[in-house]
């Protein structure tokens, strides 16, 4: 019989149907398995799936495909996350265009408490390369996790640097789990499934075409709570990865350098337009995300001196609507929490979320902290 990771796996498989639909599909029917137990007349009625698609779901083919997945997946040690497994990274699970599945090889935290992405030019200068083991060195002591994508220049320093000052690394591929592009860096690689891992959306033995780098990249920017463009020529990868942390609702800082420099050209641009803050020390990122912070016990508010005082809640408001309650009641369990982890454990999305905490923040019951992070108010 096959499995739900069959199932999940074969999904991915039938032509036309893409993450979206394939949330739309569990959705209406419940989980993957549910999807090809489900009759033509019942497939035909979710929104975005016509009378071909439907069909094609059915069909055998697509399953006796997904084993053969499911058997390469084994002899790797890869694992196949779909976006409903608890071990499914969090920070994507809000997104609108998160892939439905992944494949992961290593030991890796995916779920990792703070996360910052390094990227930037596959031509890395001695300056760019100074930087970014800077950066790690820097960001080491708070328990971060650095992503990347593997590639030449300031990708691969960055998996390096994190080797060495062991930091848990993840790579995130434009291929299949199975190939390591570029060849060269398998070494590394195979270092980084001990202290971080290997993640993609694609299947084994897929070779990676010029269309799926920009796909990987909004992996990169999705999974950071920092998007680092440490250099950067005009146009490129990394400017695409900095605007899908734009858009994403994340930090994103570039390194400026000289003027002249052709790679640092796209990190100027971005400073310029407003896209990213001007990186000067790692004490811009660490202040940023608010990691030198450590989270108060709710009970405890520091006072000058070293002394504290109790803090309380104030009493839950009345008169809030159903969803202006649901926020509040959840930043009332915890110290704060990413806009992000907050659209995500209340289900509204962030048009609708962002309207609802600026009419608490108005009101005094909640407000905004470094790292689009949110807490309540005590009193």
């Amino acid at each position: 019989m096959p499995t739900d990771t069959q199932h999940q796996i074969a999904l991915t498989l039938v032509p036309g149907v893409g993450s979206i639909l394939i949330r739309q599909l569990i959705s209406y029917c419940g989980s993957a398995t549910d999807v090809f137990r489900s009759p033509l007349s019942r497939l035909v009625k979710v929104p975005g799936i016509g009378d071909v698609t439907a069909r094609a779901i059915l069909k055998p083919g697509v399953l006796l495909e997904a084993e053969q997945v499911v058997n390469r997946l084994q002899k790797l040690g890869a694992t196949a996350l779909f976006f409903t497994d608890k071990a499914y990274p969090a920070r994507l699970k809000t997104l609108y265009d998160a892939p439905a599945l992944l494949y992961f090889r290593g030991s890796g935290n995916l779920n990792a408490p703070r996360t910052i992405a390094l990227v930037g030019t596959r031509q890395a200068t001695d300056y760019g390369r100074r930087v970014t083991n800077e950066i790690i060195e820097a960001v080491a002591p708070y328990g971060a996790s650095v992503i990347s994508g593997l590639a030449y220049g300031i990708d691969i320093a960055a998996h390096r640097s994190s080797l060495v000052n062991n930091v848990p690394t993840i790579g995130v591929m434009a291929s299949g789990p199975d190939i390591i592009y570029p060849a060269v860096h398998q070494k590394t690689a195979q270092e980084m499934l001990v202290q971080g891992g290997l993640l993609t959306e694609s299947q084994p033995g897929t070779k990676p075409d010029a269309h799926l780098f920009p796909a990987r990249n909004r992996i990169i920017a999705g999974l950071s709570d920092a998007v680092v463009v440490v250099e950067a020529a005009a146009k490129g990868g990394a400017l695409i990865t900095a605007e899908y942390a734009n858009n994403y609702h994340r930090e994103v800082f570039a390194v400026p350098g000289q003027l002249m420099q052709t790679f640092s050209a796209g990190c100027n641009k971005l400073i310029r337009e407003n896209k990213a803050q001007i990186y000067t020390s790692p004490r811009d990122i660490i202040e940023a995300l608010n990691w030198d912070q450590p989270p108060l016990n709710p009970t405890d508010s520091p006072l000058p001196g070293g002394s504290s005082r109790k803090k309380s809640l104030p009493p839950m408001p009345v008169d809030l609507t159903e969803e202006e309650s649901q926020v509040l009641a959840l930043l009332r369990q915890t110290s704060d929490l990413h806009i992000d982890d907050l659209s995500w454990k209340s289900q509204i999305p962030m048009s609708r979320l962002a309207s609802v905490l600026l009419n608490l923040e108005f009101r005094g019951f909640v407000k905004s902290i470094p790292g689009k992070k949110y807490a309540v108010v005590y009193v």
